[in-house]
């Protein structure tokens, strides 16, 4: 198993489209959080960040880390369809021909470059919120074990993500239908369903990711769940377990159902 996990991390550090990934999770979170920072304060209305003087606002421009989830989830779609759209998957079967422990071996491979893409927009929110805050002369409120909680947070939401992503990735297998529908859920069904029903809202799966990194309920959304009102954040244990839980089905539905399909 050890040797499964080190040829598919040994993958993902020599394929461009990782670099790629974490690039524009780089170039996405770092455009957001200087959008939010400079408009902190300053507007009103449903997508309004408060003042950066304000915990709340700091709170805010800080933990701007969504992004590095979504594209961790892409990742792991890519992980698991890339064996069929390269044609790989045969060597791969060949070598290891029980598919279940190959499936296994993605999914933390996955999630540990999943926890990279989450480091680096945890880093570039936070160092770009900060230098805003300073620039203001605003003091800043938002305690050091805070910040380091929220980074902690969109790693591991990011790393589960990615597990997920991998999941579904071995059960649609071609790779463009596999991102469409990450983008589809995230920003637009969860947004929907949060919006109406806000007593779902925080079991929703990247609700609940963004949560760990101290997004607040619909901070991360681009439609009416961005600000409705009502609800909580699940606690950070039980969003973990949710996210866990997710990731542990889909992988069993995989390998009992697509995982068994002829690789031709």
């Amino acid at each position: 198993m050890t040797l499964l996990l080190r040829a598919e991390l040994l993958k993902l550090r020599t394929v461009r489209v990782t670099y790629g990934l974490i690039l524009t999770v780089a170039a996405l979170t770092a455009l957001f959080a200087v959008i939010e920072s400079s408009v902190a304060g300053k507007t009103s209305g449903t997508y309004a960040v408060a003042s950066l003087a304000t915990v709340a606002g700091q709170g805010t421009v800080t933990t701007l880390t969504s992004w590095s989830m979504i594209l961790a989830a892409v990742l792991g779609i890519l992980v698991a369809s890339g064996e069929f759209r390269h044609s790989s998957a045969t060597l791969t079967y060949l070598a290891t021909p029980d598919r279940k422990r190959v499936l296994l071996a993605k999914m933390p491979a996955a999630a540990l470059i999943g926890a990279v893409f989450g480091l680096v927009a945890a880093a570039l929110s936070t160092g770009l919120g900060l230098a805003f805050i300073a620039g203001r002369g605003d003091a800043i409120t938002l305690g050091t074990s805070a910040m380091l909680g929220h980074a902690a947070g969109a790693m591991f939401g990011a790393a589960l993500l990615a597990m997920i992503g991998v999941g579904l990735g071995s059960l649609i297998r071609s790779q463009l239908v596999g991102i469409i529908a990450i983008f589809i859920w995230a920003l637009v069904i969860e947004s929907l369903i949060g919006g109406l029903f806000t007593s779902i809202r925080p079991y929703l799966p990247y609700t609940a990711a963004t949560s760990l990194a101290g997004i607040k309920l619909g901070g991360a959304a681009f439609g009416p769940a961005h600000n409705a009102t009502g609800g909580s954040p699940l606690p950070f244990a039980a969003a973990a377990g949710l996210l866990i839980g997710v990731a542990a089905l889909v992988a069993v539905i995989g390998a009992r159902t697509t995982m068994r399909r002829d690789i031709a």
